[in-house]
């Protein structure tokens, strides 16, 4: 992760009470307008910057995998997919499947996916602020905005709209 991106999350871990309190008020706006003004930052974020500069949320979290994602990358890795959960994953204390360990064992050096096309959903969706009701997301954003710099970006930028 490069010294811009490192710096934006040193930002947010030091705004974490002002950005949580920002969130729940804005996510008391229940309308369209909201889910806009997330999709636009995120997409300015993104005109500049690559998911493969950073890669922080596959080095420290693990994304939900439902029971359509485990068969789908099972298949894909020509195993089981009990060998699939014996091996990555474990139940997290709401019952989903999650990651045993992080790194995410198939997070590539270069930053890249070894199974890409056939990713999780929570992958696919991840930072989850392009989306239809954003405001019933917002402590989720939250701790995004502690591990993605696009997450932390996006609030500071709509702190200064809202």
């Amino acid at each position: 992760m490069n010294d811009e991106l490192k710096k934006i999350l040193a930002t947010a871990q030091s705004k974490r009470k002002e950005n949580k309190l920002f969130l729940k008020k804005a996510g008391q706006q229940k309308n369209a307008s909201l889910d806009k003004k997330f999709e636009h930052e995120t997409n300015v974020f993104f005109e500049k910057h690559s998911c493969l500069d950073c890669a922080n949320c596959c080095k420290t979290t693990s994304p939900i995998f439902r029971d359509v994602d485990i068969g789908r990358i099972a298949q894909h890795l020509h195993i089981k997919p009990g060998e699939l959960v014996e091996k990555y994953l474990h139940l997290d204390e709401d019952g989903h499947y999650v990651l045993k360990k992080s790194p995410c064992p198939f997070l590539l050096d270069d930053n890249h996916c070894s199974i890409y096309s056939i990713r999780p959903q929570a992958c696919r969706e991840y930072p989850h602020t392009i989306r239809k009701n954003i405001y019933q997301i917002m402590d989720l954003t939250y701790r995004n905005s502690l591990i993605c710099p696009a997450v932390a970006t996006v609030i500071e930028k709509l702190k200064k709209e809202i």
